[in-house]
């Protein structure tokens, strides 16, 4: 009996320490302190505030603002060419003769023919005058009057013939010299000296290049946003350092039922001739200036299936998960909407192993802690550490 009570004084308080000791293990483990070394390294960044510029971006290429295919007005034989291609012509100026000569003495006897019906005019008027005279005195019948006033009125129609056929020699001599409608260049030359034109036969094309236009196409649900004298940058794979400025200056009224897309044109300059149609353009379209906006850098973004989130800081060893919308990404920069404020700190490296509300140790660029563990650096000297 006396053994049993000695061996319950030195059991009862064996098995009451270790269970004490394995109580406070179990706590150490569950809530490790802040400065813990296992807390996961991160790199931060503040939200910041700026003006931003909403953008439409489109693809397109660069046309000519005025481009045309000369054709013959009349047949004949090309006698004479005057430009080659290549070359740059005025308005009006001559490019080729199609047999003008011949167009000359059509003309000349058009006008003969023309001299004679006035003539002749002339002439069945006074026969009318004697007659009607006579038919006062009763000399001469009403059906000669009828038969003379009838004669005059033909002679004017002959007249008139002949003054059209004159108008038309007029304008197959105009014709015979064929001329550019605009200023431009000689983009293609058809035909040779010699050759026998029909017509409605193409002769030369010609384009004018200064100013010049880049066609383009944007998504319908940005068509509201697009408006005529707007600023336009066109970027051209030939000239990839330069930016070419322009201003729209036309819109489509309607929109393509089958691309659901607003056709826009912009003209820029092209004094040098640099520019040429059919090079494929980049255009960026500033619509509108914002203020006060509040971005974070890309990289402090997580996409989840949920949407985009990112971690906030809180305190100084803390993180806070907050889902966030994007807007515009501007030079590394992504706006975000959500609940931030300026100022805020985020975690834009190590953002893989956080938890919401889990401990972390923030670190400078170079990997070495901002603060030592047993001191807690207040927040504006761990936004100046990261900064630097």
């Amino acid at each position: 009996m006396a053994l049993k009570n000695c061996y319950g004084r030195f059991v009862m308080p064996a098995v009451a320490g270790l269970f004490f000791l394995f109580v406070l293990g179990c706590a150490e483990d569950a809530e490790p302190p802040a400065n813990s070394q296992l807390a996961p390294p991160v790199m931060v960044s503040r939200v910041v505030v700026r003006d931003v510029i909403d953008r439409i971006t489109a693809t397109g290429q660069l046309v000519a603002k005025a481009e045309a295919t000369i054709a013959a007005q009349i047949p004949g034989q090309v006698t004479s060419i005057l430009v080659e291609e290549g070359e740059a012509v005025s308005a009006g100026q001559i490019l080729l003769e199609i047999d003008p000569q011949r167009r000359e003495l059509e003309l000349a006897s058009a006008d003969a023919q023309l001299t004679e019906a006035s003539a002749q005019v002339v002439e069945t008027w006074r026969a009318m005058d004697r007659i009607q005279n006579l038919k006062k005195r009763d000399a001469a019948s009403q059906s000669r009057l009828d038969e003379a006033r009838t004669a005059l009125k033909l002679a004017h129609s002959r007249k008139g013939a002949s003054e059209a056929r004159v108008g038309l020699a007029r304008r197959a001599l105009a014709d015979a010299s064929v001329r550019t409608p605009f200023s431009g260049l000689v983009a293609l030359r058809s035909v040779s000296v010699g050759e026998y034109l029909s017509v409605g036969l193409p002769l030369f094309e010609i384009v004018t290049l200064d100013p010049i236009e880049a066609e383009f196409s944007v998504a319908e649900v940005d068509s509201g946003r697009v408006r005529p004298g707007q600023s336009v940058e066109v970027s051209l794979a030939p000239f990839p350092e330069e930016r070419f400025a322009a201003i729209v200056t036309v819109v489509s009224p309607t929109i393509d039922s089958l691309t659901r897309t607003l056709r826009v044109k912009a003209e820029l300059s092209n004094a040098d001739s640099r520019l040429r149609p059919g090079l494929f353009a980049h255009i960026e379209l500033g619509v509108s200036e914002r203020g006060d906006v509040l971005m974070v850098p890309e990289e402090a973004l997580i996409q989840r299936a949920s949407g985009a989130a990112l971690y906030r800081m809180v305190g100084t060893d803390r993180v806070q998960r907050v889902h966030v919308t994007t807007g515009v990404f501007v030079d590394g920069w992504v706006e975000v909407r959500g609940e931030l404020d300026a100022g805020d700190q985020v975690v834009v490296r190590g953002q893989a192993n956080l938890l919401d509300g889990g401990a972390v140790s923030i670190r400078t660029r170079d990997g070495r802690p901002v603060a030592e563990p047993q001191v807690a650096a207040p927040v504006s000297s761990l936004a100046s550490g990261v900064d630097g």
